[in-house]
């Protein structure tokens, strides 16, 4: 069965330079392209990366609450409308995100509080990473997505530093080797970590394949609706039509009694 390929949302949440985000962002985009295609997951998924560095939002700015605003035009600037656009564009969202302090960094937050309906009901998966993998920051992160009513994977990936070296390069945003080009061949997150990202990925999928079949249900319900409508109306129209033309034969038939009931109209006809 061929399925419509999902577009899912790489975000890139680190705005900090320099900065190891945009390499681990990458290195989960190539580990989810290496997966075996299952008979559960949808093919030709695009995932494309989202720069929260580039885009550069001022913090938020909007007069209205996004919760109060259905009309993604509406929006008092002209980055939020973009902002809105972008996330508009995608099925769902894989947040990767480095741990400050036990939590999540300034940036994703305002990103996330930019916008509400553009967020709702899609699903999230959320990379964390840092000296002992982010936990912290993973699980307040998930929550925040709740927030916007996101629909937020079981299982949230954790990557730990190996050591205060990888840290410390990490930091200054350094080439991590991540693809095995180092000494180590299966890169630094091996086996258990790319199984984590292949479950957390599954399961995304899954949510945005029910969302798929939830909208799709909708819209066929929709167009059900109208269709019955239309045919509804087709039918009073020939109803009426039906109706009028009863009345018409009804009034041309009582003429032609009242008619015959007056009599001949004319002398010569009486004589006959």
């Amino acid at each position: 069965m061929t399925h419509t390929a999902a577009k899912i949302g790489v975000i890139v949440c680190s705005s900090r330079k320099p900065r190891a985000c945009p390499q681990i962002s990458q290195f989960i985009i190539d580990t989810i392209n290496s997966l075996p295609l299952r008979g559960d997951r949808i093919n030709n998924t695009i995932l494309s990366l989202i720069d929260l560095a580039e885009w550069n939002l001022p913090m938020f700015d909007e007069s209205d609450v996004p919760s109060q605003v259905h009309d993604p035009t509406k929006y008092d600037h002209a980055h939020t409308r973009a902002w809105a656009q972008e996330v508009l564009r995608y099925d769902a969202f894989i947040f990767v995100v480095p741990q400050y302090n036990w939590g999540y960094p300034a940036v994703v937050k305002n990103a996330i509080d930019y916008l509400y309906h553009e967020w709702k009901g899609k699903a999230a998966m959320v990379v964390s990473y840092g000296g002992h993998g982010g936990g912290k920051c993973n699980a307040q992160l998930r929550q925040v997505l709740c927030g916007v009513n996101m629909i937020p994977t079981a299982t949230g990936v954790e990557l730990s530093f190996p050591g205060r070296e990888f840290t410390v390069k990490a930091a200054r945003g350094k080439n991590l080797e991540l693809d095995g080009s180092g000494k180590n061949p299966a890169g630094v997150w091996g086996g258990a970590e790319r199984e984590q990202i292949a479950k957390a990925y599954n399961e995304l999928l899954k949510i945005v394949g029910a969302n798929g079949l939830q909208k799709a249900w909708k819209s066929a319900t929709m167009k059900l609706g109208m269709a019955k409508k239309e045919i509804s109306r087709k039918y009073q129209k020939n109803d009426q039509a039906a109706a009028d033309a009863h009345a018409e034969r009804r009034a041309g038939s009582g003429s032609g009694e009242e008619r015959r009931a007056a009599g001949p109209s004319s002398p010569e006809a009486a004589e006959h």
